[in-house]
Parts: structure tokens; sequence; C-alpha cells
């Protein structure tokens, strides 16, 4: 990422931090929505699961500066994550479905250089966590 898509998505997640229960329920909602079987993988208080979300979230986003900080932690989340059954195609619907939702909350504002930026960092954690989550 350049550091422009870093500053770019660092600001616009800001904005969604004052509206991150709302933003978490359509969050969910999508991928549910998206990808019905999913909803098998989250048994617990769907609230808390979305403060969770937001969290992991500003942790990434936060350090996306100094990617290198935050790999092993993600390593180690996705590791957790095979446990629970997730399996790698989940990532690109979790990616779609947060897409989305920062399109609908930021509307004009997501303009196309903030989605690509959205979409490297994207990519690029998602790439970090699937690699050693499924060795081949």
């Amino acid at each position: 990422m350049t550091p422009q898509q870093v500053n770019q998505v660092q600001t616009s997640f800001i904005k969604i931090v004052p509206i991150a229960d709302l933003a978490a329920a359509l969050f969910y909602g999508r991928l549910f929505e998206m990808a019905p079987e999913t909803r098998a993988l989250f048994r617990g208080d769907m609230d808390r699961q979305g403060r969770k979300l937001i969290a992991a979230l500003a942790t990434v986003v936060n350090s996306l500066g100094d990617f290198e900080q935050i790999v092993p932690i993600a390593c180690d989340l996705a590791k957790r994550h095979v446990t629970y059954g997730v399996a790698p195609e989940h990532y690109a619907l979790v990616g779609s479905a947060l897409l989305w939702t920062l399109e609908e909350w930021l509307g004009d504002e997501f303009t196309p250089s903030l989605s690509a930026a959205w979409r490297a960092a994207y990519c690029a954690l998602s790439e970090v966590m699937i690699a050693p989550a499924y060795p081949a």
C-alpha cells in the first residue's frame, strides 16, 4: 500500500467509528445475505461479535503504516478462525461485505480511489492470514 492509501483508509475509518455498531450490523447482514451458510459460523452474541469486528478493524487500520507489526497477530487470528470452521473462500466474501458496508455508509465519499485503498488493505491482510492458516 502507498502512504496515500494508508491515509485514505485511516481517514475514512474515523468516520465509521461513531456508527460502529450499526456498521457491524450492516456488515453481518450483508455477509449472511451473500452467504447464508456463514451464519452457522457465529454462535455467540452478534452485538459482541460486531464490537470484536470493529476492534479488529481498528487495530489493522491503525497499524497500516507499519503493517509488519500486525502480521503475527493476524496469523494467530487466522489460525483460530480455522477452528471455528472458516474456509479460505470466506475471506473473499468478508472482503466483499466489508467494501459494500463502507460504500453504504460513506456514500459519495467512497470514491474509486478510496475503494482501491480499502481493497489493497484487505487483500494484504487476507493474504497474510490465509497462507499460514491453510498451508498447502
